[in-house]
């Protein structure tokens, strides 16, 4: 099982010109501003979990890391989440 970001909606600030998460966020194309309600957007299918929006989201702790369901792509949010991929084994191959 692996992890992936998951924003908060509710402490997202993106709306107030936070953009951190998205500037940081080494995959391309993973983080989007969702502009129908101007908070932060992950594309599950790209994200590595690597940790580094969580990282820089700190001081208002909306996005959090969550296993994945390998069988149907669903973030398991009751779930503990797992140990975080390095970034060599993130983008490894």
């Amino acid at each position: 099982m692996y992890n992936v970001a998951y924003v908060h909606e509710d402490k997202c600030v993106a709306d107030k010109g936070c953009r951190l998460c998205v500037m940081y966020c080494p995959e391309a194309d993973c983080i989007h501003i969702d502009f129908s309600n101007k908070k932060a957007l992950v594309i599950t299918e790209r994200c590595k979990g690597c940790v580094l929006c969580e990282v820089v989201c700190s001081t208002h702790k909306a996005i959090t890391m969550h296993p994945v369901n390998g069988a149907t792509g669903e973030i398991i949010l009751g779930g503990e989440a797992g140990e975080a991929a390095g970034l060599g084994q993130a983008y490894a191959g």
